[in-house]
Order: C-alpha cells, then structure tokens, then sequence
C-alpha cells in the first residue's frame, strides 16, 4: 500500500519517500524469495527428498536444517556457491 502512494509535493520529503519505497521493494522480494524457497522445500518433503543437497545428492545436515530449514544445499556445495 505505500508504494502505491504518491509522493510528498515537498522535494526532501519526496526523497526520503523514494528510499523508503526502494528499502520496501526490497524487502517485498527478500520476502518473495523466501517463500519461493519453503515452497521448493515442502515440494522436496513431499517427494521424500527433503535433507538431500539437490547439487551433489549428499546428506545435508541435520544442524544446517535446523538453522535453515528451507535448505537445498549441503554446507559443502553452498559454500563453493558462495
């Protein structure tokens, strides 16, 4: 909703609208991305493939899945990927 605001008649207002609406726009696509991401995850739970790096077909482990459970790489094929 405050994207689609217009902006401020006054020009410094209007700048610091214009950082907001980027940060927003931002933030919408970490969010978007998120989402895509569990979707993947639960779509791998479904196929019994959940805790399989889907690059090298290794076991992820277990602790990586508990701090990122939408994970689809094991540590040693995110890592190259960084």
């Amino acid at each position: 909703r405050d994207l689609a605001e217009p902006l401020n008649a006054d020009s410094s207002e209007q700048a610091v609208e214009m950082e907001d609406d980027q940060s927003l726009e931002a933030q919408a696509l970490l969010v978007t991305r998120e989402i895509a991401s569990v979707k993947r995850a639960l779509a791998r739970i479904e196929d019994g493939e959940y805790g399989v790096c889907v690059r090298c077909g290794g076991d992820i482990n277990p602790a990586r899945l508990d701090a990122r459970p939408e994970a689809a790489l094991c540590i040693g094929c995110a890592s190259v990927e960084s």
